[in-house]
């Protein structure tokens, strides 16, 4: 089991209403939160994705370099790409280059980052998303049926193309468990 080392008050205002039980916590060794850069090609535009439509609270700033956001009480930073990099990244897209690995099926993105949820609190992110009109990269379904990593998955794209990954274990104390007997 896991917990992160956060009261309810300081999530983000939608997700307060998610709630854990007392009982859970107390078994639960707290986790700290990660801290993760990421490159975006427009500030503005990275705020109006990760405050505006995923709800997550910012914190400080840099105006023109970076922007630091909670994300489920984690450290994401966006920092402005130098604009070099940017058309670099154009010109391997129009090139067709892709940067996915086939997992489960599925060309899954490569990079991404996200978080693990619980169960219920993914279900409703899932709904948040789809309001909010986000394409998805994959859509929510379930990985792994019947394996002890049995899990609901989703990949979607910020404005700058980076993939987020958000996911929710059915079991979560099978977070790093084996497929196989090894």
């Amino acid at each position: 089991m896991f917990r992160l080392a956060r009261t309810p008050a300081a999530l983000a205002p939608w997700a307060r209403s998610f709630s854990v039980s007392s009982a859970r916590l107390q078994q639960a060794p707290a986790l700290t939160p990660f801290h993760h850069a990421f490159p975006v090609e427009d500030l503005e535009q990275a705020r109006t994705f990760y405050k505006g439509v995923l709800g997550c609270p910012q914190g400080r700033e840099q105006p023109g370099v970076w922007i630091d956001f909670d994300l489920f009480g984690h450290q994401i930073v966006a920092h402005q790409m130098p604009s070099k990099m940017i058309e670099l990244k154009h010109r391997l897209k129009q090139e067709g280059y892709s940067n996915t690995n086939h997992v489960d099926g599925h060309q899954v993105p490569i990079p991404h980052f996200g978080v693990v949820l619980e169960w219920e609190t993914f279900h409703k992110f899932v709904q948040k998303i789809r309001d909010a009109g986000i394409k998805f990269e994959l859509e929510p379904y379930i990985r792994f049926e019947g394996l002890p990593g049995e899990q609901a998955t989703m990949f979607f794209l910020d404005p700058s193309g980076n993939a987020l990954e958000f996911k929710a274990f059915k079991d979560p104390s099978k977070l790093f468990a084996p497929q196989k007997p090894q």
